[in-house]
């Protein structure tokens, strides 16, 4: 196996590893709740503070260390990570855990950002899309094989010890990225005022907004899966770790469509898939008073609510390195940035929703963000349209 398979073999574990971090306590909030003694949708709340915290201090973080050695500031923010979810699992009451979570927060964007942005400069141009859908998938694999191991280790020990194995990944992770990554890539410097100016280009912040809506429809509904699946629809929590297999899986596919898809300009069939999920959800409420209807419904959201990640990343990185090289970084972070705001946003409603029109109804929320997101895809591709006819006058 060549080195080229290996790095992206790293960069795949490092978004399994980021992505287990962050979604394992979707697949513990009982556990956590019922050790602390308090409500579950104050334990929901980890979701949302992680996810703001995310948001706010990748852009700060990306922009700010631009001027070092990507490869020491990768290895620097990859052992504040270590150190921060190691916390969590000694957290002895429910500040302790927050803070922890505010730790691994506050870097795990910039890490994943500079892992694009060595993807984007390991990887030959033609793989470059398929490459960005993998690690997009390692987030997927998390939630197929982490979050489910995860769950399975709090039901038969402890929610803790889900947190040391991930510590466990996270210390492997690190060596194996000390061993390949490249000490020096090219890379420009430039003022943080010249970085931003990315962020006045129409096909960036309409992208950005896009990102932040298609994350808000998913954790609508997704930040209550364990209780839609064992409470409304019903299987046991016996089954729970299976569900969220099946469910992972969808994602799986989901992220290699997005891959294929981004390599044939796939933001221009974009729309009909927020079609798709603006109908899905909607049907949902109904849905979930047949077992198994209800589930062939989630699978199918899985399938479709986040498959714009690689033809947006790939959107992101082709302007900023075609026009704007000295926000390359930046560029790299916009969809986890944007994507975790959207995650706040979304998580909030679903506890908001929660407690005025109940758990069977929490989707509708989330059908309205699919629907600002299908006017957003179409918004996206008439300002590609224009920009493109006027390189052309």
């Amino acid at each position: 196996m060549n080195k080229y398979r290996w790095q992206a073999i790293v960069f795949v574990l490092v978004a399994f590893m980021l992505g287990c971090n962050e979604f394992i306590v979707v697949g513990v909030l009982s556990d956590i709740a019922k050790e602390y003694r308090i409500p579950v949708a104050t334990v929901g709340y980890l979701v949302t503070i992680f996810a703001t915290v995310y948001a706010v201090s990748t852009p700060f973080i990306t922009v700010l260390t631009s001027r070092f050695s990507r490869y020491k500031t990768l290895m620097a923010l990859m052992g504040i990570f270590l150190v921060g979810n190691t916390l969590s699992g000694f957290a002895m009451n429910y500040p302790v855990l927050l803070l922890s979570r505010i730790i691994t927060a506050m870097v795990a964007g910039a890490i994943i950002s500079l892992i694009m942005t060595f993807a984007s400069s390991i990887a030959p141009r033609e793989k470059r899309a398929s490459l960005v859908s993998w690690i997009f998938a390692g987030f997927s694999i998390a939630s197929v094989f982490g979050v489910p191991i995860g769950t399975a280790i709090s039901t038969s020990y402890s929610w803790r010890d889900a947190f040391y194995l991930i510590s466990i990944i996270s210390a492997v992770t690190c060596v194996l990225l000390g061993w390949l990554l490249p000490r020096k890539v090219e890379q420009v410097q430039s003022s943080v005022k010249n970085q931003l100016v990315l962020l006045k280009d129409p096909r960036i912040y309409v992208g950005i907004a896009l990102v932040l809506f298609t994350a808000a429809t998913m954790y609508a509904y997704y930040t209550y899966i364990r209780p839609l699946l064992t409470t409304a629809l019903g299987f046991s929590t016996q089954s729970l770790n299976w569900l969220l297999f099946l469910i992972g899986v969808m994602s799986i596919i989901s992220n290699r469509l997005s891959g294929m898809l981004a390599e044939r300009n796939g933001l221009r069939i974009m729309p009909r898939f927020y079609v798709v999920d603006v109908i899905l959800l909607a049907l949902l409420p109904i849905g979930l008073n047949f077992k198994f209807g209800g589930l062939a419904i989630l699978l199918a959201m899985s399938l479709v609510v986040t498959i714009i990640n690689s033809p947006i990343q790939i959107h992101f990185l082709n302007i900023a390195e075609e026009e704007y090289p000295q926000s390359t970084v930046l560029a790299s972070s916009l969809n986890s940035i944007f994507f975790n705001f959207g995650i706040s946003l979304g998580s909030a409603t679903a506890s908001g929703m929660l407690g005025t029109v109940g758990l069977n109804h929490i989707s509708l929320g989330a059908a309205g963000y699919a629907g600002i997101s299908l006017i957003l895809a179409l918004v996206l591709n008439r300002v590609i349209k224009r920009y493109r006819q006027n390189s052309f006058n």
